[in-house]
């Protein structure tokens, strides 16, 4: 009897486990669904990686990539997620305020793919910023590019999504400019600050060649956040020749970062960085040309 009802109990977990999953997926799915945006799935180096885009029909030289956080890896403190999608989804939101031509590429083992063969936890935990991470999500990008006619691409990431876009910035000569909102840029530091098992097999942005001079690099920080204080990236985001750093003093981790977004893709359309939201702690260096051929432009908007 006790075994029968020992494996009724395990059942039931897994119907309400499955059922939670579902459940974050769908809000993911129907967020994008709301945004006007088409869904497909991208086959990567044996992963499901889902892509949103928009429907927008423009004729700009620049594709716009969100990349989003972490997640949910972990279920509880020493428990790891059996699924690591969270129905938050930051960059989605933002996404869809983006009048310009953007595409939302997933992570390998998210929004409901975290049952598939090629998949492990650690693809979540402590490979999460891994070069397998980084070479399924590159694919999956080059896989886009091939069937369009942009020239450039621009990286947006949040938190952990930044680290992604780091990272990602290095594969692609097409790369103008990333964007990181709360990047988690040095996971040594964040680790060691909240006390967590380091990510043994993730690459660190921190420990990474330095980005080509060419490229932009716009970075925000909450004042407020307690993910990723800023005092965990700014010595980073110092070190950068060719970046523009900004602290919001009451944003935090996820807050309120919609509420600046039109006026922050006007300013980098622009290459603008006069007037920019908070308090300002990285300038780029002068007289600099990006890998567009354009400068920054400190004074007034440029086409």
């Amino acid at each position: 009897m006790l075994r029968k009802c020992q494996i009724a109990l395990a059942l039931l977990s897994t119907v309400v486990f499955l059922a939670a999953c579902q459940s974050a997926t769908q809000r993911v799915f129907e967020n994008g669904k709301r945004a006007g945006f088409n869904r497909q799935t991208a086959v990567a180096n044996g992963f499901d990686l889902m892509v949103m885009s928009s429907n927008r029909p423009t004729t700009s030289e620049y594709l716009h990539v969100y990349l989003e956080g972490d997640g949910v890896p972990w279920a509880k403190t020493t428990v790891i997620a059996a699924d690591p999608t969270s129905a938050s989804v930051l960059m989605l939101d933002l996404m869809a305020l983006d009048q310009s031509d953007s595409v939302y590429i997933g992570r390998p083992c998210y929004n409901g793919t975290a049952f598939e063969p090629e998949c492990n936890k650690r693809l979540w935990t402590s490979a999460r910023y891994s070069i397998k991470v980084v070479d399924a999500m590159a694919s999956a990008l080059t896989e886009y590019m091939s069937k369009r006619d942009y020239r450039y691409i621009r990286l947006f990431g949040h938190s952990g999504g930044g680290a992604l876009a780091m990272l990602l910035a290095e594969r692609f000569e097409q790369v103008t400019d990333v964007i990181t909102i709360a990047g988690n840029l040095n996971i040594r530091a964040w680790t060691s600050h909240h006390g967590y098992t380091p990510l043994y097999s993730s690459l660190n942005p921190s420990d990474q060649p330095a980005l080509g001079q060419g490229l932009r690099q716009w970075h925000w920080m909450g004042g407020r956040d307690v993910v990723i204080p800023p005092a965990l990236i700014t010595p980073f985001i110092q070190s950068q020749t060719n970046a523009f750093g900004s602290t919001l003093p009451n944003y935090s981790h996820n807050c309120c970062w919609q509420t600046i977004w039109p006026q922050v893709l006007l300013k980098i359309k622009d290459r603008r960085i006069d007037g920019m939201p908070g308090d300002v702690i990285k300038t780029p260096d002068e007289n600099v040309v990006g890998v567009d051929g354009l400068e920054w432009s400190r004074a007034i908007g440029v086409n």
